[in-house]
């Protein structure tokens, strides 16, 4: 392949391809303005035209007419027609204009120029807007005919259709799969049987991309390449539309249960307006949105409103001359579109029927999950849903410690009994990473060794944490099946809802490693893979055996029940609070009464209509631009993580920790350091999320601050306080950046101009004050970077709570303890600084939490209802410094157990 695909194989290029690709067309317009000035030779401009290589053939503009009036230009030495040219195809491919103005694509002077047919419009006669893709076709044709097939498909376009595409062709399966992962905007692809394995290109690097996603796409033979090219797109993008053309019987190929991932088998010299229609209905399939177009409807009707919502219409903000100030701010359509109705066509959120039950249903298609349940309070209520629905009293839950609270909260409301394990500790920014898989397995063994195992009934990890640690879960699913064949999965996948539409990411998903499992376990060498370790093993392995064997699952055994969370609103364009439950539970229709119920004690009889209708919107987004979103997101990050390093003076007093200060070693077989480390290429990174026990989010930063001299509570004030940049989570000596769908190189301009205005103060004043400035300065970063408290582990229940418990295993009874404390007699307050504290943890008696105590940062619960307090716990509270304490009232002390309470319990 040409020199841009080949010209550097480390990360920030791979996945920053369409930024890269703006940035090669800006250098191109940057060089052909020198050569019109005469300071540059013409051999530079034609160097740097042909760094645009390969990579432009894989997308629709500027095409073939544009790039050859290009060429011309410079061969006849017009330097000013080839600078006016190249800087109106660079500014077309940023703006995104040529999406919507047909003169963009016109190689003519525009000013003499009239639009013509086969030029792309979406601004018809009508003048409506209509949205703009593009179909990549792989087609066995020769490239000389190329041109009149794309002039063939422009032909076919009509007023009345509600999209407009252009086309990409290529001639091989190197290539379609080249021009999938480069160019986001292709959304559907149609395949003509007969075409080419490998591409005319010279060995493109992105074949060992192909190769390590989809192994077996080099193994086709040309009977079926058409179909393992679509399973491989597939793959790769599983949200894109795939029509099969062949000259063969298509009645048995469609028939063939390869050909499910295809949405249409059509006979190759049909009437090619069909092709065209069906392309259209593909994309119409995933633009609609129920719920969301029937609630602008309701809002155009002229509805009488006789239910308990003054709001809606909205007349009495507008009528009102105190607070119509709030109408003039939100505008009149969200009034509108209030209402308290479930009838009339807007359907219950509690139990739909109509088109929130449609858009569920587009959503569980566009995640990859069975089932979607749209919620409106938060992740928060998904995950007590869920743990409702799922788990009974007496029931043993294998958790996180380090989780979010809903999941401790929902567990005390069912009456289970949680088995805290804790994950690795990243004492140098006081916070934790994720569970390792050795400690899961630990955990169902032991309880399996006390004849418990029939007790527990689910494993609930968070999936990214926080700070960005992505599980492997395929993994930790398979071998706990492997243990026990009937867990249940829940994965709050909160932050991370966005990586299904990452080929990179999406493996690590619930879905999609729950899919992955899926197809396992139906491949008849699944069976033989588990004989096989079976017999290795032998019948009574010990404890430490299993756990340093990579254990396999009896495909025949297992039941696949596996439940994510989503905070749709969290990474994609849903309003806050918008929240989706996802399900793969193979014995759903066992549980889906009282999932139901579940959902009638959480969810809101009165949720928002607007909620609803951004969930509805937010899948259609992502479904048709996500790919590109996600990829734009991971280049955002990069771009910061680039910058800060490089940078001689922000990088003296700040540094995004890579994943070899967030992973300890043993847990990257790969060797992988860190995204942007000297001769760390794109591969590394795919090896790593495939081997890998834990990897990171690369849209998650850590920016270690506590060598700037902040803590990070401070340093989120001062960025929100003085320069409007707003964080969420921080640590005792750095903030978490988080990029998105929503960021531009914009925001990573104004973050890295504030850092340097912030590193410019600190040289200033360390330069000015002298000595005893400089020892003030590295006292206080040694006081944030060296000496922070241990992390306390969870320590144990009481034995009062521990009375239907395994002898050796730390399950409790958590309701118990938390109900206990709803009597103030029942109680006692202890303040921690104060020398009864640290006599009654050595002498007794026990010191024993009525209730949940959550600092923020790091945001999890150190103690829990019958927890015994430790040294530990007290020494991380004591140096805490953080003003946020849910569960501690510092003028009081912690809320305690009498010892009495726990004496009449035990009895």
């Amino acid at each position: 392949m040409a020199s841009a695909v080949q010209e550097s194989r480390s990360i920030d290029h791979f996945f920053s391809a369409p930024s890269g690709r703006t940035d090669r067309w800006r250098d191109l317009h940057a060089v052909a303005r020198s050569w019109s000035r005469g300071e540059t030779a013409r051999s530079m401009v034609e160097a740097t035209l042909q760094e645009l290589g390969a990579i432009e053939e894989f997308h629709a503009f500027p095409g073939q007419e544009l790039l050859a009036a290009l060429r011309e230009r410079l061969q006849s030495d017009d330097a000013s027609g080839f600078l006016a040219l190249a800087k109106r195809i660079s500014v077309a491919i940023i703006t995104g204009n040529y999406k919507h103005d047909s003169k963009e694509w016109q190689a003519v002077d525009l000013s003499m120029a009239d639009p013509v047919d086969m030029l792309p419009s979406s601004l018809g006669e009508s003048s409506t807007y209509r949205p703009y893709f593009e179909m990549l076709a792989v087609t066995p044709a020769p490239m000389a005919r190329w041109p009149h097939m794309a002039a063939e498909f422009r032909r076919l376009r009509r007023p009345e259709d509600a999209f407009v595409y252009e086309t990409v062709l290529v001639g091989s399966l190197e290539d379609a799969v080249c021009a999938a992962v480069l160019n986001p905007n292709i959304a559907a692809v149609v395949i003509y049987e007969g075409f080419a394995l490998k591409s005319r290109h010279d060995a493109p690097v992105l074949r060992s991309v192909i190769a390590a996603q989809q192994p077996y796409l080099d193994k086709a033979d040309e009977a079926d390449l058409a179909l393992r090219l679509a399973a491989g797109l597939k793959a790769i993008r599983p949200e894109l539309d795939i029509y099969l053309l062949s000259d063969r019987r298509v009645e048995k190929l469609a028939g063939d249960p390869r050909a499910a991932m295809i949405r249409r088998v059509m006979y190759q010299i049909e009437e090619p307006l069909e092709l065209h229609l069906s392309v259209l209905e593909g994309i119409e399939a995933r633009y609609d949105t129920p719920f969301f177009d029937n609630l602008k409807r309701y809002a155009q009707r002229p509805v009488a409103t006789f239910h308990a919502l003054p709001i809606a219409r909205g007349k009495s903000v507008f009528r009102s001359p105190w607070i119509r100030d709030m109408g003039q701010f939100y505008g009149i359509n969200l009034f509108l579109a209030e209402s308290s109705a479930t009838t009339g066509g807007l359907d219950s959120l509690l139990e739909p029927t109509g088109n929130i039950k449609r858009a569920q249903e587009m959503a569980a298609r566009a995640f990859g999950a069975d089932q979607v349940f749209f919620v409106t309070n938060g992740t928060s209520t998904s995950n007590k849903m869920v743990l409702q629905a799922l788990i009974g009293p007496g029931d043993i839950v294998i958790l996180d410690r380090n989780c979010h609270k809903s999941h401790h909260y929902g567990l005390m409301l069912c009456g289970a009994q949680p088995f805290y394990v804790d994950a690795f500790p990243m004492t140098e920014f006081s916070m934790y990473g994720a569970v390792p898989l050795r400690t899961i397995k630990k955990a169902l063994l032991d309880l399996e060794a006390e004849g418990r195992l029939d007790r527990v009934k689910m494993v609930d990890l968070t999936n990214c944490t926080f700070d960005g640690h992505i599980y492997n879960t395929r993994r930790v699913m398979e071998e706990c099946l492997a243990i026990k064949p009937d867990l249940i999965f829940l994965w709050d996948e909160a932050w991370f809802g966005f990586a299904r539409w990452s080929p990179f990411l999406r493996p690590r998903t619930a879905m999609g490693a729950a899919a992955d499992i899926e197809a396992w376990a139906q491949d008849p060498d699944a069976a033989v893979q588990h004989k096989k370790q079976r017999e290795g093993l032998g019948a009574n392995p010990s404890i430490e055996t299993l756990l340093d064997t990579r254990l396999v699952p009896d495909p025949a055994a297992l039941r696949l029940r596996v439940y994510q969370t989503n905070s749709t609103h969290k990474s994609m364009s849903a309003i806050r609070q918008g929240s989706m439950v996802l399900v793969r539970d193979v014995d759903f229709h066992r549980v889906e009464a009282q999932f139901h119920e579940a959902i009638f004690t959480h969810a809101s009889t009165s949720p928002n209509q607007q909620l609803i209708a951004s969930l509805d919107v937010a899948r259609r987004q992502m479904e048709l631009e996500g790919y590109g979103l996600v990829m734009n997101a991971i280049e955002v990050a990069l771009d910061i993580r680039h910058e800060i390093a490089v940078h001689p003076v922000i990088s003296k007093y700040f540094r995004v920790v890579g994943a070899d200060g967030m992973v300890p070693r043993e847990y990257r077989t790969s060797g992988f350091v860190d995204f942007l480390a000297p001769d760390t290429h794109w591969d590394d990174q795919l090896r790593s999320m495939r081997e890998d026990e834990f990897c990171l989010d690369p849209t998650r930063m850590t920016l270690v601050c506590g060598t700037a001299g902040f803590d990070g509570t401070s340093f989120k004030g001062l960025l929100a306080a003085q320069y409007n940049i707003q964080v969420n989570k921080t640590s005792r000596n750095s903030v978490l950046l988080q990029s998105n769908i929503n960021n531009t190189r914009s925001d990573v301009a104004l973050l890295i101009g504030v850092l340097l205005k912030i590193s410019n103060e600190i040289e200033a004043r360390l330069r000015q004050g002298g000595e005893d400035e400089r020892k003030a300065f590295a006292a206080r970063v040694h006081s944030l970077m060296k000496d922070v408290p241990d992390l306390p582990n969870f320590s144990r229940f009481h034995d009062a709570f521990r009375t239907d418990a395994g002898k050796t295993t730390p399950e409790g009874d958590i309701r118990t303890a938390f109900f206990s404390a709803y009597k103030e007699e029942k109680c006692e307050y202890l303040r921690i600084d104060s020398p009864e504290c640290d006599r009654r943890i050595d002498k007794g008696p026990a010191l024993i939490s009525a209730n949940f105590v959550i600092p923020y940062p790091p945001g999890f619960p150190i103690l829990v209802p019958g927890q015994v307090v430790t040294h530990e716990t007290i020494t991380f509270m004591r140096k805490l410094d953080v003003k946020e304490i849910h569960g501690y009232e510092k003028a009081k002390g912690l809320k305690l157990l009498k010892p009495d309470v726990l004496a009449s319990k035990k009895k």
